[in-house]
Formats: structure tokens, sequence, C-alpha cells
């Protein structure tokens, strides 16, 4: 039992990625959680319009009140994710609008207001309409966040397993010696994935609105043009990762340390808002966090390209970025160096043996 202790700390020692793995994560999940597993809303970004908006803009905390803005603008600045509350005057009453799509902000903007009707008469005798999600289900906004972690689960993990598989019985290093460029390889490669990917997208969203009533307002070519982005991005993740794995157990390894941030931190659980500074940095370097706000502002809030041009440019910066890293390095594997031989295929697969044999 003592030889058996030490050669399991010897081989442990020499596995320094599951032992990274195995210190790292546990602080990685203590911070994230520490800093980022809180629904308290601190501040409401709140735009005011109509003659007494002057008035409206004394709102207490938690309101920020960030602009004035005309009346007939006022539901267009939260359909457009400017604001979560706009507050109308001149009626003969107030208007507050909330963003139901932006559910705990909705919740504690209520919860706000009716503490607050003691010490602004006004408030009491408010109006308060909430749109997108009337009944703030949680649901609407769980569904197109789902939808995301589906596409990263198929383009991270699968692909990077797929593709890690056909490393270990030696099937790539054929491909290398094979007139086959790179790049038909890498496409070839992903191709599939891409397929079960939307595939897997579509089930989701058909499921989600037909079973749970999530709605789906906005335009499908948006929609589909922010999926595409998305799954270019988390399809390069996953080859980047395959290419530094040497096995399945590492590709996994690594696969997991980049899908908990994109769930805990892109705003699927918790809201950006309520992440500190010092964490939040780490949601906008995510993919997940962009597909969010695109799912979600298309599905819920109807918003048009135009508005949601922010997140669709970060996620196609994020995608040349990733997918030229995932070509360069799959490049460099296939690349044919002086002497390189092909791997023998396993005894398990005759269909590669057989193809082998052939002149």
């Amino acid at each position: 039992m003592k030889a058996m202790i030490i050669k399991e700390f010897r081989q442990l020692r020499r596995d320094r990625r599951t032992l990274a793995m195995m210190i790292f994560l546990p602080v990685l999940l203590l911070v994230i959680l520490g800093y980022a597993a809180s629904f308290d809303v601190s501040h409401i970004p709140t735009v005011v319009s109509g003659p007494d908006a002057h008035q409206a803009a004394a709102l207490p905390p938690p309101f920020q009140v960030t602009g004035t803005v005309p009346a007939a603008q006022a539901q267009t600045q939260l359909r457009d994710g400017h604001a979560a509350m706009a507050v109308v005057t001149g009626g003969p009453q107030l208007i507050i609008y909330l963003d139901g799509s932006q559910i705990f902000t909705a919740q504690a903007a209520k919860q706000a207001l009716a503490a607050g009707a003691a010490t602004h008469p006004g408030l009491a005798a408010a109006t308060v309409e909430v749109l997108y999600n009337p009944e703030l289900k949680t649901s609407y906004i769980m569904i197109p966040g789902i939808a995301g972690v589906i596409l990263v689960f198929v383009g991270t993990v699968i692909t990077s397993l797929g593709v890690v598989r056909e490393r270990q019985t030696g099937t790539l290093e054929q491909l290398a010696v094979m007139p086959l460029r790179p790049r038909d390889v890498f496409l070839g490669k992903i191709t599939p994935y891409f397929a079960v990917a939307a595939a897997d997208l579509a089930i989701v969203l058909a499921i989600g609105v037909a079973i749970f009533g999530v709605p789906f307002r906005g335009s499908p070519a948006v929609f589909a043009l922010g999926a595409l982005l998305f799954v270019f991005v988390t399809l390069g993740i996953g080859v980047l990762i395959s290419s530094v794995s040497q096995n399945q157990g590492q590709a996994i390894q690594l696969a997991i340390m980049t899908l908990l941030p994109q769930v805990l931190l892109s705003g699927l659980i918790f809201p950006l808002s309520s992440i500190v500074a010092g964490v939040r940095w780490i949601a906008y370097l995510l993919p997940l966090t962009y597909f969010n706000e695109i799912a979600r502002g298309v599905m819920l809030r109807a918003e048009p390209l135009a508005a949601l041009w922010q997140p669709f440019c970060f996620l196609a910066l994020l995608g040349a970025v990733v997918m030229t890293l995932a070509i360069l390095r799959f490049r460099a594997f296939l690349a044919p160096s002086p002497g390189r031989r092909p791997k023998q295929p396993d005894a398990a697969q005759p269909e590669l043996a057989s193809a082998a044999a052939k002149p």
C-alpha cells in the first residue's frame, strides 16, 4: 500500500495539468462564486421623459438616471438595452416601464418603487408596466441562454474530443501525408460539428417556444447571424483545445475550464451588474456573454441589427482571433516534416487498416 501511495503521488506530480486543475479550479470557483453569486442589483439604469422629467430625475438609489429622452423613445431605450426603466411624466399620473427581459433588475425595481412610494407620493399612484416579460418568467431568460450553453458544449467539448480521438488513433497523421491542404482538413473536421450544433439550436428553440411559451419576437435572420458567429468562436476554441491536448482526458479538463466561466460569468445566471468590476472584465472576454445579449435581445425585445452592433462586433472580433489561432495550430500540426511517418491505425479499426494497406 505504501508503494502504491508513493506511485500515485509521483504520477500526480508528473501530470501537471491534472494537478493544476485540482488546485486552480476550486480557487477559481471560490473567487467567481464569491464575487458573482449575487442576485442583488445595486443600480438600475433609468431614463426619464416628459415635461416633469427634472422632478422624476430625483429618484433615490438604486435608480440611476442616465438621460432624458422624448416620450416617444422611452420604450425604444428599453428595447435597445440602453436602460432598464423608463419614467414618462406629463400625464395624469406617472407611467413607469420596466424591462422584463432583465428579470432581476425588474424585480429589484418593483421592490424599490414600493419602498419609495412612502417618500415620493407620485410613485404611489404611478402605473408600472413590465415590457417583454410581463409575468417575469425565468424560462423567458433561461431558454435563450441554455441554447448558447448547448452550442458551447457541442462546439468546444465535443469538437475537441473528436479531434483528439483521431489524433490518438493516428488518423490526423495519415492526413498529414496526403495531398490535402490544412485548410481543407480543418473545414472538413468542423463542418459536421457545425451541422450538429445548428440542429441542436433549432431543437432547443422549438422546444422553448412550443412547450415553455418563450416568445420569438425578432428577426430570425439576425438571430441566425449571431448564432453563426458564436458557433464559429466555439468551434475555434474546441480545435485550439484539441491542438494542445495529448488525449481526451486533457481535452475534457481544458474544455471544463473554459465552459464553467462562461456559464457563471456570462449573465446567464447572475446579472452582470451584480458582479464586481474586478471579476466582471472576464465576462467581456467570453463569447457566451455576447450571444446572451443577442439571443435575449432578438427573442424577447425584437431588437434590430443596428441596436445589437456591439455584441456582433465583439463576437466577430473573437471569432477572427480564435479561428486564426486554431487554423495556425492545426496547420502546424499537419505540416510535413522530414522523416515523419504516419502512425499505424489501431487494429480495432479494420477499415482504416485496410485503407492504409492499399497502394
